[in-house]
């Protein structure tokens, strides 16, 4: 019955003191409300070690004594142990928080990405299908019986399937770069022999465009890297710099080394991008706006080629770049020298 007594004695003041504080306190973590993790948490740690105080010293009538002294000695100790793991427990969370809700926006916009390949390759790959049914019927129900016919068709259906097999090839490439699976054998590869490569392979469709290719460096460097996969990223900018630049217009290729660091370029007729979408060039299903549309005599690509060639860079541990640059756009590639070797 006395220590009831006492404690319906002291409880009055005791809540008098401390409500006051946990409303202050309560008031702070509203104003801070936009401000860090940590900043609350030690907010919360301090507000409950005051209003112990506050309601301590009010209690003793700010009377020190022995135990009013040992009180506040363990509350000290307590807040000086406690805020700072509180500021440490709150940037962890607050890192993880960043770290999650980043993970969430990256799983989204890779979600939005698949469902956007999907719909672009579900359409692209009925449109060449469609020609292929089309003129096989043709040929199959004798619609088409002159030999200088049949030789057409039978050349379009083989266009149309060379087309069809390297969106397949291109959809593979691609999903192995998002997947992680890519696996490179690292070696000295002369830039030289890749880009000859690349541009043997490209010529002819430089000729059908009436487009220049041509390269005009001497000292080429030697890379780190797959030339297989090297040779992909310079087809894919050739590729891509041919359908955009407009009959008698030039697409030509340098090089050089800068530092540690090889650089590779390739400049087309395009007419530039708007700097508001050069980065998205790079983005999967990406085709472009009117004014840097495909050519008429030339079927749109599927939107792939500058995301495998940014996937395949960045898998050799360099970089790729677009801006405008004179007549059109400049694809800059940055990529390791190899150690110990001479270039030529």
């Amino acid at each position: 019955m006395d220590l009831l007594t006492e404690l319906t004695h002291v409880a009055p003041y005791a809540i008098g003191l401390s409500l006051p504080v946990a409303l202050i306190g309560a008031g702070l973590l509203y104003l801070l409300r936009h401000r860090s993790l940590a900043t609350a948490l030690t907010v919360l740690v301090l507000v409950p070690l005051v209003a112990t105080m506050a309601g301590v010293l009010g209690i003793a009538g700010f009377m020190f004594g022995p135990l009013l002294t040992t009180v506040v000695v363990i509350c000290t100790a307590v807040g000086v142990i406690t805020v700072p793991v509180a500021v440490v427990l709150g940037r962890n969370i607050a890192r993880r928080s960043v770290w999650e809700r980043e993970a969430r926006a990256r799983e989204r916009a890779a979600e939005a990405s698949r469902r956007e390949l999907v719909a672009w390759i579900s359409h692209d790959l009925r449109t060449p299908l469609a020609g292929i049914r089309a003129m096989a019927e043709a040929l199959a129900d004798g619609v088409v019986d002159e030999r200088d016919e049949i030789c057409s068709y039978a050349s379009r259906i083989q266009g149309e399937t060379e087309r069809l097999s390297r969106m397949v090839d291109d959809l593979f490439e691609l999903s192995r770069i998002t997947a992680g699976a890519l696996h490179l054998e690292f070696s000295a590869v002369p830039l030289h022999d890749v880009v000859n490569e690349a541009v043997a392979a490209e010529h002819p469709r430089a000729q059908r465009r009436g487009v220049r290719l041509a390269t005009e460096t001497e000292q080429w460097p030697v890379v780190s890297g797959s030339d297989s996969e090297l040779a992909r990223v310079v087809r894919n900018l050739l590729s891509n710099a041919i359908r955009h630049t407009p009959p008698r217009g030039s697409v030509v290729l340098t090089a050089g080394r800068e530092g540690r660091q090889a650089w590779l370029r390739v400049d087309d007729g395009c007419g530039g991008i708007d700097a508001a979408q050069l980065e998205r060039v790079f983005e999967v299903a990406y085709r472009g706006d009117h004014a840097r549309g495909d050519n008429e005599r030339e079927p749109a690509g599927a939107g792939l080629g500058l995301a495998i060639a940014r996937g395949l860079v960045q898998a050799h541990h360099g970089e790729i770049h677009a801006r405008n640059h004179g007549p059109g756009c400049r694809f800059e590639v940055r990529l390791p020298l190899a150690d110990g070797v001479a270039n030529r």
